[in-house]
Parts: structure tokens; sequence; C-alpha cells
């Protein structure tokens, strides 16, 4: 007998609550079904970020491209009414309890940048078995997941391409058609970092001229990166490294420090050609300097009012695509002024 028939036949007060709770009961297991990134994406029905909780599962504050992104993107959440519930962190292992955490709170929404990829694989599934949507920023998710989150991207592995042009355009300036390169990266076993290094392998593969000698885990930590870049100029020599890619600008700088420390020179007709990416006002003010060659957009300000703009999206039922792309912009001397405000936030 169908809903509508037995309601049809016995029109008592009980039977009226007793049927509107059956129809709401088949309306939620409809609503909570296994769906895709796309069902997703979708599921919000509007009423916006009032009252609404997110735990967010992002970089940490002590990380310079993650003080910057978080104020940013809690700012204007909270100021639509969303509660941010904190569990940010730069150690891949914290991250992934946190993200346990987070799906124990069973919030609206949960936020997350993926430090280590593969560990956050089982996570995010619980968060799916839970009826918990997921937003992962930055850096993709691991293939066996991808359909199970939304995505606010960064376009990395444009990123390393541009940090491979930069280089070879350097070095050429400097009438060098071979040189050894050196490469210190962000969080190695992030697709962020992974997919950084394809990019810039690829395209240093069309100059076989260049080659990387030596690449190192800088896990986004400016001061772990200058102590590698110290060891690295100690091991090569000064001309062992004739070019250096720090995959922030915040790793870039220290290189430089590490160069001039060691006695090499940087840039100029004979120096290191130093490159960076993730766009900081440091990097900017080095560019104009003419100590850094060049660097990339990625800046934390850009992506947060994007990520942020998604959630509210998502939360007004505005239905946003499941992924997301933020469109990336190699920078160098000669373009620096079109993206100096840009990359001067933080």
């Amino acid at each position: 007998m169908t809903i509508s028939h037995f309601v049809h036949q016995r029109r008592s007060p009980t039977v009226m609550k007793l049927a509107t709770a059956m129809v709401g009961i088949a309306l939620l297991t409809g609503a909570c079904g296994d769906g895709s990134a796309d069902d997703t994406a979708a599921a919000a029905t509007g009423g916006g970020l009032k009252g609404k909780t997110i735990d967010f599962v992002g970089y940490g504050k002590d990380n310079p491209w993650g003080a910057y992104f978080n104020s940013v993107f809690t700012a204007k959440l909270e100021a639509e009414g969303a509660k941010i519930v904190d569990l940010t962190t730069m150690d891949p292992g914290t991250a992934v309890s946190n993200f346990n955490q987070a799906v124990s709170n069973r919030p609206d929404l949960i936020v997350a940048a993926l430090l280590d990829t593969s560990s956050m694989v089982v996570p995010i599934k619980k968060a799916k078995q839970a009826n918990i949507p997921v937003l992962v920023f930055d850096g993709r998710p691991d293939p066996s997941v991808d359909g199970d989150v939304m995505q606010v991207l960064s376009e990395n592995e444009a990123l390393g391409t541009a940090a491979a042009q930069n280089l070879v355009e350097g070095l050429k300036a400097q009438g060098k058609e071979s040189g050894s390169i050196v490469a210190i990266t962000g969080t190695k076993s992030g697709f962020a970092s992974q997919d950084r290094m394809k990019g810039f392998e690829a395209e240093l593969a069309k100059t076989p001229g260049y080659k990387i000698v030596d690449v190192q885990d800088g896990n986004w930590d400016p001061t772990l990166s200058g102590k590698i870049a110290t060891q690295l100029f100690a091991k090569y020599g000064c001309g062992g490294i004739q070019g250096a890619y720090g995959m922030a600008d915040y790793q870039a700088l220290p290189i430089i420090a590490a160069a001039k420390q060691a006695g090499c020179a940087v840039a100029g007709k004979n120096g290191v050609v130093v490159t960076g990416s993730n766009c900081f006002k440091v990097g900017i003010d080095a560019i104009k300097a003419g100590t850094l060659y060049g660097t990339a957009t990625e800046d934390p300000g850009t992506i947060a009012e994007q990520t942020a703009s998604y959630v509210a999206r998502y939360f007004n039922g505005e239905k946003p695509p499941a992924k997301e792309l933020v469109k990336e912009e190699r920078v160098t001397a000669a373009n620096v002024a079109q993206y100096a405000e840009q990359c001067s936030k933080a």
C-alpha cells in the first residue's frame, strides 16, 4: 500500500503524523545515498552560511602561505555567520588525526589541504560514509577518492612548468646552454609538490643540457629550506649549482641567502639563477632587486578568496562544479609590475 493510499483510507490525526514522518524518512534516505562529488556539490539546498559549522583541516599558521590563506578564508566565512573550527597543522600525521577528529565532530562541511595525499584516503572515505561533505583545496586528492570530494585546486603542473621556464631563460641569458639544478620542494608526500615537480621535470627535459642533480623535501618550511640550501652549497660548491628552484618564494629566498653565505655569486652575468613560486612580497621585492629571477602566482589570498567563494556558493544552493581550477601565471622582471599588487599581500 502506498503512503498516499494509506492516508486516503485513514485520515485520523495520528495517521496523518505517521504518514508525514514516513515521507520525511523517505526523502532523507534519498538525500543520503552514496553519490559522487557532483552529487555532493549539488547537495546544499540554500539557506546560506549562517549557523553552519566548518571544520578546517588546512595548513598551519606557522607556515607563511597558510597563515595568510587562513586569515582571509576564515574572516570571509565568519563574516557570513559560519563557525570555523581550526584544525590546521603542518605535520602530515597530525593532519590525519585532525581530519578524523573532524569526522567525529560531524560538521556541515570539512575543508582540507592534503599534506600527505595517500594517508588522507581513509579519513576521506570515513567522511563519505558519515555523509559529511568534504572540500579539498590546493593539491588534488588520491585518484581512489577523487569522486568523493569537491575541489578548488591550484594549477600545480603549470607552476612547475613556469619555474623551469624561469631557470632556462635565466641561464640562457647568461650564455649557459648547460648547468646543474637543485630543487627544494614543498611536502613531497602531497600531490601539490609532486605535480609541480612533474611539470618542472617535463619542461626541463626539453633542454637536456640542464640537469636536475638534487631534489630535497623542504616541507613548505623556510627554516628547513635554508638548512637544506646550506648543505647543498657545501656539497656541490659554487661551481656545482647553476640554477635552483625553491617551490615557494619563502623557500627560494633562503636559497639565495645560503648561496651568498657560501661565497657564491647570485644572478648577474654568472651567478646562481634562482626561481620561486607561490608569490609573496619578499619574492616580488627580490625580483625587482635582481636576485630572484622569477616566480609564479598561486598567492594565498587569491586561492583563499576562491575557496571561500566556493563554500558560500555551496551553502547558498548555487551548485558549484565538483572541481574548480585557480589559473596561475608566470612572473619575471618583464611583467612583475602586473602581478606586484596580487603577490604583495603576504
